[in-house]
């Protein structure tokens, strides 16, 4: 008696929570929350030795069945390579490295696969370093930290798109690191009447790194971090 008595508000509930997430009204303040973080026109700051970080972000196969990397990674591929090529004209050491492994099991690591996008925007092969081993943003600060110690920069970019930067930067900093953050691209909600797919997909990636930065704060609280 209590479930039918409880089946239509949960069935409005339910119906009135897709849309406000479907239209954009909620999913919204939610990229507010998981985007704290924005694009700006201030150039990074390159020292005499920099390392620029090009965060993993999954692969995808296109219309010929080729793994290529999704669209928020093209654009952290482009920043990475805009930055790249303004640290060579005030830089004695620029590199960038590339972290990103195979979490999704496909044909290739993500870092292998957005290796030849490095190569057509004129980064060359001997100023890219390839970790393509991590599955997490967290195992992406661990073994790029790994590699930073076997070298020494004066200075860290670190590239990816403004929902996962909140979370990388304190993953990156559990291992002492304080790199620069350089938002590459972001995620806006499309509010209106009807709903869209990409409001749905934007908020499941801004549920998923809110959730992510929660976590991260309660493995800290026991020690696990």
């Amino acid at each position: 008696m209590l479930w039918k008595r409880a089946r239509r508000p949960l069935a409005i509930v339910t119906i009135a929570l897709f849309w406000l997430l479907a239209a954009g009204w909620l999913t919204a303040p939610l990229l507010e929350l998981a985007q704290p973080y924005r694009q700006t026109d201030t150039p990074a700051s390159f020292a005499p030795r920099t390392a620029i970080i090009l965060l993993g972000g999954g692969t995808i196969y296109d219309a010929n069945d080729v793994l290529v990397p999704p669209p928020d990674v093209l654009a952290r591929i482009a920043v990475s390579a805009e930055n790249y090529a303004a640290c060579k004209r005030t830089a004695a050491t620029c590199q960038v490295i590339v972290s990103g492994g195979n979490p999704q099991r496909r044909a290739a690591t993500e870092a292998d696969t957005y290796l030849p996008y490095l190569l057509r925007k004129q980064v060359p092969r001997t100023d890219i370093v390839l970790e393509n081993s991590s599955r997490t943003t967290y195992e992406n600060a661990r073994n790029v930290s790994a590699i930073l110690e076997r070298s020494r920069y004066d200075s860290l970019i670190l590239v990816t798109s403004a929902y996962q930067m909140p979370r990388a930067l304190l993953d990156f900093h559990c291992f002492g690191l304080s790199p620069q953050p350089l938002i590459s691209n972001a995620r806006r909600a499309r509010l209106g009447v009807l709903p869209h797919y990409d409001n749905l997909a934007s908020a499941e990636i801004a549920l998923h790194e809110l959730i992510g930065i929660a976590q991260f704060h309660v493995y800290r609280a026991i020690g696990w971090f």
